[in-house]
């Protein structure tokens, strides 16, 4: 397999070749798979015995028709047929709601599953990408993808939640609340085709809502609940309108007898499934413990069955995913063709504990096994943080047609949103933890001190005693970074001759009482290099300084007093997170664990209220 890993990948119109081709190069035995999300733990070995014995008859005899079959599954998740309509996998349910419901244009925030962007291009449609940004662990503001899709004009818009490929999550109640806002449009799909993973909430879905809105469907997945990609069934929860209009087109006979068999076996498995759904949530907890502790390895939450990490600096995914299937027989899914990624990024499927020590152990032997040959060249030090995603500017401006490009999007926008300027003076010095980082002009307004910045923090001109922002805090993308204001170090009051800003730094104030005439002469020359943002302090400034007496050392202000040292491995900043990932973290949960829901004798109802719709 060694010699054909590369063009595997290349003769492949999808991301990684199939398990068959792999299989095929291998004497009949595929690799490990952590590329694939699938449930390792369903169906049961007992379920598969009864699929093979029933397997002539299975591939010989027509299924029974779609409406059959998906009133059988409604029975089940106790849904009215009139609000379902099943299809050939979600793919398929995906390329009708193109082509029936999206007129002109869509957005989706990526990276994200490939189909929610390629499709509607295929047709001709505008995808309006609202980029997930690195420096906020990829997490999506359900208010500026509003905001987005405002000035966008966009007239159907999309959510996956978890998002493919990074986990992300959003509460129900913040689904609910992005549909209320957006009630006027077109459409608005809500993904849901891995939340049966998910146990940030008890009830997360919102398949109660779709079939009380007028514009809303929400897509659900059973491949990837049970396991079964290859029967390829998946089904969608609309008003019956919606859904009767996607249904009226499906072929009569659209889904296979595998999936018809599966279906009807379910009713007899349903306590089987949610034990395999809890192994899954178990495992996930265990391999985000094991692969956060490889150095340099980055691991996002995630409530999916599968994690996101980014590899450390050096390392070139291609190469790692061609050394693990060819060296070590572990196929994993490299995430450099997914729009809003780069190729320093994989998502690993969720696989149990003896799999996982396989995984961790050739992902150790490929980038640091040996210097000559590791994938990584040199171990680095220290917390420093790159950025991964550089080519998310050229994909957007390329795919978004007049869609401004991001960096001429973050040269427009403000260094930093209101609800989170600095509440006032902070030390003039970057953090050492992050070189490279060249200060930028502060706003004015943010410069300000506390008592005289405007309420809506509008920049204004700059006043002779002001103190500039950290460099840090400046720079587009990284000011939204959770966890970088803890760690700046507890200000001390400074004299108003240090709080302007220069370019050489001055003698001390404890000087300038001495030397007073030297220390005009100094402010004298010194004022050529001052940033124009800046003023030159008056006659009576610079004599006030000179007359000023350095200060006691003040305590520490409440605002900027640093993070606790065990709290350094908790903070939300990927660059940052250099002690492992919390059992919440993992989880994507900011709250403390819920009590353990009695477990349920029965199959998982979709929602008891669907007793009395229809």
């Amino acid at each position: 397999m060694a010699d054909n890993v590369a063009s595997l990948f290349r003769g492949t119109a999808a991301h990684s070749p199939s398990m068959a081709a792999l299989a095929r190069e291998s004497d009949g035995v595929g690799p490990i798979d952590f590329c694939i999300p699938c449930n390792p733990y369903f169906p049961t070995p007992g379920m598969f015995d009864e699929l093979a014995g029933r397997l002539r008859e299975i591939i010989t005899y027509y299924p029974s028709s779609a409406d059959t079959i998906t009133a059988e599954l409604c029975a089940l998740l106790q849904l009215p047929p009139s609000c379902v309509a099943m299809g050939n996998g979600s793919t398929e349910l995906i390329t009708w709601i193109d082509h029936l419901l999206v007129r002109e244009s869509l957005a989706i925030p990526v990276p994200t599953f490939g189909r929610w962007t390629d499709q509607p291009m295929e047709t001709g449609k505008r995808v309006d990408m609202f980029p997930l940004m690195e420096s906020n662990g990829f997490a999506l503001d359900p208010a500026q993808y509003i905001e987005f899709i405002r000035a966008r004009g966009t007239r159907v818009a999309v959510i996956c939640n978890p998002n493919n490929p990074d986990g992300g999550f959003l509460s129900r109640r913040a689904v609910v609340n992005f549909m209320d806002q957006l009630q006027d449009l077109d459409l608005i799909v809500i993904d849901e085709s891995f939340l049966e993973f998910a146990d940030a909430e008890s009830d997360p879905s919102v398949v109660e809502e779709a079939v009380l809105r007028p514009n809303v469907i929400v897509l659900r997945s059973l491949g990837k609940n049970f396991g079964l990609h290859g029967i390829r069934f998946g089904y969608l929860v609309a008003n019956p309108a919606l859904a009767g209009k996607i249904r009226s087109m499906l072929p009569k006979w659209n889904l296979n007898s595998f999936a018809e068999t599966v279906v009807f076996m379910l009713k007899e498995h349903g306590a089987e499934y949610m034990e395999s759904l809890h192994l899954v949530r178990r495992d996930r907890l265990d391999m985000a413990r094991q692969l956060s502790a490889l150095p340099g390895l980055t691991v996002y939450p995630s409530q999916g069955n599968f994690l996101f990490v980014r590899l450390p600096v050096g390392a070139e995914g291609t190469v790692v995913r061609d050394r693990l299937l060819s060296e070590h027989r572990i196929l994993v899914r490299e995430c450099g063709n997914k729009i809003g990624s780069s190729s320093r990024f994989l998502r690993l499927v969720v696989r149990p504990e003896t799999d996982v020590r396989r995984l961790v152990s050739g992902m150790e032997q490929v980038l640091y096994g040996s210097r000559r040959g590791a994938a990584v060249p040199e171990l680095g030090t220290g917390t420093s943080y790159s950025s991964g995603t550089a080519a998310v500017d050229r994909l957007i401006s390329e795919t978004n047609g007049v869609g401004m490009p991001l960096a001429a999007q973050a040269a427009a926008m403000p260094s930093l949103p209101p609800a989170q300027t600095w509440p006032g003076p902070a030390p003039a010095q970057a953090p050492t933890g992050m070189p490279g980082l060249v200060p930028a002009p502060a706003p004015a307004a943010a410069m300000m001190p506390p008592q005289q910045q405007p309420a809506a923090r509008m920049p204004a001109p700059a006043p002779p005693q002001q103190q500039p922002m950290p460099a840090v805090a400046q720079m587009p993308g990284v000011a939204q970074m959770p966890g970088v204001a803890q760690m700046q170090p507890a200000p001390q009051m400074q004299p108003a001759a240090q709080m302007m800003p220069q370019a050489p730094p001055m003698s001390a104030v404890a000087q300038m009482a001495q030397m007073a005439q030297t220390a005009q002469a100094q402010a004298q020359r010194q004022q050529a290099p001052i940033p124009a943002v800046a003023q030159a302090p008056s006659p009576a400034a610079q004599a006030q300084a000179r007359s000023m007496q350095p200060p006691p050392q003040a305590p520490a202000m409440p605002a900027m007093a640093p993070a606790p040292a065990a709290g350094l491995g908790q903070t939300g900043m990927p660059g940052l997170r250099n002690r492992g990932l919390t059992a919440a973290q993992v989880r994507g949960r900011t709250e403390p664990e819920p009590a353990p829901a009695p477990q349920p004798t029965g199959w998982p109802a979709a929602g008891a209220m669907y007793n009395q719709v229809g």
